[in-house]
């Protein structure tokens, strides 16, 4: 599923992070950048071990920040790393959350990045109900296409047919919200 937003488009996809062919990829990343479990750990061993050790140079991240190192072994040139909340059910969650998707566009156009592919922020270990984060997400990602003038081609790469399913829906609705 694609919407477009002038220069840009935001795509929904099935599919699996590490094998994205934009010039980024995100990373759902821990504060000390460490390769972890889940998306961040997947995408630490596709990449090989020069990813730590840039991260370990940089020396971490905080929540709704984000940092950029070298892509290595995968398709993308660059990996973004993020830090998402770990949910409480607290308004702070969505905005920590909606930071994560603004910092890591803000430094993919700083870079010159074209595409950049996102995995859903914080729906692992950090157990942020997948609806909501979409929810986040995704109306984050149109808000920062529709404020600035860029061209770049934003996919959500969902792991899961139960993630895709409820993202594209998600998109759906706010697509539908806004011509109604």
């Amino acid at each position: 599923m694609r919407l477009s937003i002038g220069e840009s488009t935001l795509e929904i996809v099935k599919g699996d992070i590490v094998q994205e062919d934009t010039d980024a990829i995100v990373n759902a990343a821990n504060s000390r950048l460490t390769p972890g479990g889940g998306v961040s750990g997947a995408i630490h061993r596709a990449a090989g071990p020069q990813l730590w050790e840039e991260c370990r140079a940089i020396g971490g991240c905080g929540k709704g920040e984000a940092r950029i190192t070298g892509g290595y072994n995968l398709k993308a040139r660059y990996v973004i790393h993020t830090v998402g909340p770990v949910y409480s059910g607290k308004k702070r969650d969505a905005e920590i959350l909606a930071r994560c998707y603004t910092s890591s566009l803000k430094l993919a156009v700083e870079h010159g990045i074209k595409s950049i592919s996102f995995p859903a922020i914080s729906t692992g270990i950090y157990g942020y109900p997948m609806e909501e984060a979409a929810r986040v997400a995704i109306s984050t990602i149109i808000k920062f296409l529709r404020e600035n003038d860029v061209s770049i081609k934003v996919r959500m790469v969902l792991y899961d047919s139960r993630a895709y399913v409820i993202h594209k829906r998600v998109l759906e609705e706010i697509m539908e919200n806004e011509d109604g």
